[in-house]
């Protein structure tokens, strides 16, 4: 699954999700205040929207809310912004994206508003703005930090398919028979998306959230903005300087998409970096074979993982309420690399070691992570996320429509991994979606950006980061080698990449040379 950046120090750095998209909760239809316009703004078709009066205030809702709670500690306020949701049809219905800010204290020095995106599809991104403030030390008190949850997402007008899962990711399992059950798994989240969003879904897509982002600019009153954007967030980026090339100031892209691979199937080849973070975890793991009980060695571990998943097939493992089935613990191991640490690692190893012991028959309760992992995948407590997730891929890209390509390219793929590249050659319901209303963007080849990727990234491989920068001449690219990581920026902590990210969101000039930075020791 594509995963979107989370705190640091919260309960999941980057998402774990993926899956359908709208909502049948009525979409909020706003009324924008009359108010006078400038006399330019005549002409401009979006001029109520860019003028608009930001209603700004405090971001709690409720006791519980923890992110409230965050940001307003952080001296976060809070705004709703009103965009179209058609701009084509700029007079018609609306939709209100969610925004958060930490206003810059430095207004001697203020370069202006960095808006951030953490990824997904469909991550939430309004709670960010404290630890990404955090991780920009002092040149962050020259930003206006500006975290987004972009049309359909978080706390913006919500679209959700009613789906009994947050992900239309699965894996086909071992033969034609699992195959066609995820078809039909597949075909069924379509469905319901038309049934319950089909009057939206075509403006879930990643160009209406670049203009929505424009819409945002203007509202803060800002002639360019600067932007920070993870994994997904990167080919947002790509989108929004392509399609806005004279409102960006400075763009930092960490977890690089190449946007000549970004499809809804843009897990395919991805399979050669899962593999290899799979084996350095299972080095970990049977370093810790006291604690864990996996294995000795590093075969001794991957041997068990492959142990469980044949268990799984002949008969769903017991894990509390749930069943765990051959389609899901491959995802399960997938969602498990993305974070290469000692607390990511650790969770990881607990979940594998519950499934090992409910493969030999006994009654187990999940551990933290796996129960979150598995309420993701078996329940619709996240039907939310998945929902919007797929709705971009879909409305972005065309898929394939035929499943005998999927099926064919999974039977090539088992032979390179075949827990893994299963999953990433699978089909999913863009293979049952309406055409996009619109090309896909054609992004400039001159983007002066900052790129950031650890070399084993699992999810934006550093293959497409390499090709992104050879593209972009103007670009800079900060390697950080040795690392099986998604997000580096704020998220790994090494200060090498840091300090080199800080240094150009303080000058606005992008190192002379690309830059390796090495992964921490153990």
């Amino acid at each position: 699954m594509i995963r979107s950046v989370r705190s640091p120090q919260g309960a999941s750095r980057t998402t774990r999700k993926a899956a359908l998209g709208l909502a049948a909760t009525a979409l909020a239809v706003s009324a924008l205040p009359a108010t006078a316009l400038p006399a330019q703004a005549a002409s401009d078709p979006l001029a109520r929207y860019h003028h608009q009066h930001l209603d700004w205030k405090s971001c709690v809702r409720g006791q519980d809310d923890t992110t409230g709670k965050e940001l307003e500690q952080a001296g976060a306020q809070c705004a709703d912004v009103t965009v179209p949701l058609d701009y084509t049809a700029p007079d018609g219905r609306t939709i209100t994206v969610a925004i958060s800010r930490i206003r810059a204290t430095d207004t001697a020095h203020r370069v202006g508003p960095l808006l951030l995106n953490g990824g997904g599809p469909g991550g939430q991104t309004l709670g960010d703005p404290p630890w990404v403030r955090q991780a920009m030390k002092d040149v962050g008190a020259r930003y206006d930090v500006v975290g987004v949850d972009p049309r359909f997402v978080g706390r913006s007008t919500p679209l959700d398919c009613h789906w009994p899962t947050g992900s239309a990711f699965r894996s086909p399992g071992f033969d034609r028979a699992g195959f066609d059950r995820m078809t039909a798994f597949s075909a069924d989240l379509a469905q319901r998306c038309r049934q319950h969003a089909a009057d939206v879904l075509p403006y879930a897509t990643t160009r209406n959230t670049a203009r929505d982002m424009d819409v945002i600019r203007a509202a803060l009153g800002e002639r360019r903005i600067s932007y920070l954007g993870y994994s997904y967030g990167s080919y947002l980026g790509e989108v929004y300087t392509t399609m806005f090339p004279t409102r960006v100031d400075r763009v930092v892209l960490d977890g690089v998409i190449d946007p000549d691979r970004y499809s809804p199937r843009l897990l395919r080849g991805t399979e050669q970096a899962n593999r290899h973070a799979l084996k350095g975890w299972a080095s970990w793991a049977a370093a810790r074979d006291a604690t864990y009980g996996l294995g000795r060695s590093r075969g001794a571990v991957l041997a068990a993982v492959d142990r469980v998943q044949a268990a799984a097939a002949r008969t769903p493992l017991r894990i509390g309420d749930h069943r765990v089935d051959e389609h899901v613990v491959p995802l399960i191991v997938f969602n498990g690399l993305s974070q290469d640490n000692d607390s990511a690692y650790g969770d990881f190893a607990q979940a594998m070691r519950d499934l090992s012991r409910a493969a030999d028959g006994h009654r187990v309760t999940a551990s933290p992570w796996l129960a979150d992992a598995l309420a993701f995948l078996l329940t619709g407590n996240d039907s939310p996320y998945g929902s919007v997730q797929t709705a971009i891929l879909c409305g972005d890209v065309a898929a394939p429509r035929d499943p005998e390509v999927y099926w064919r390219d999974i039977q090539k793929a088992r032979a390179r991994d075949p827990l893994l590249a299963p999953v990433t050659n699978n089909l999913n319901p863009c293979a049952f979606w309406d055409p996009p209303r619109e090309r896909p963007t054609t992004v400039r080849d001159d983007l002066p950006a900052l790129l950031v990727n650890a070399t084993g990234d699992p999810r934006s491989t550093y293959e497409g980061a390499a090709a992104v920068r050879r593209a972009w001449p103007s670009s800079r690219l900060v390697t950080l080698r040795g690392a099986d990581q998604h997000a580096v920026y704020g998220v790994y902590g090494t200060p090498c990449v840091d300090d080199t990210v800080n240094a150009y969101l303080a000058t606005g000039r992008l190192p002379a040379t690309d830059i390796t930075c090495a992964a921490r020791v153990p």
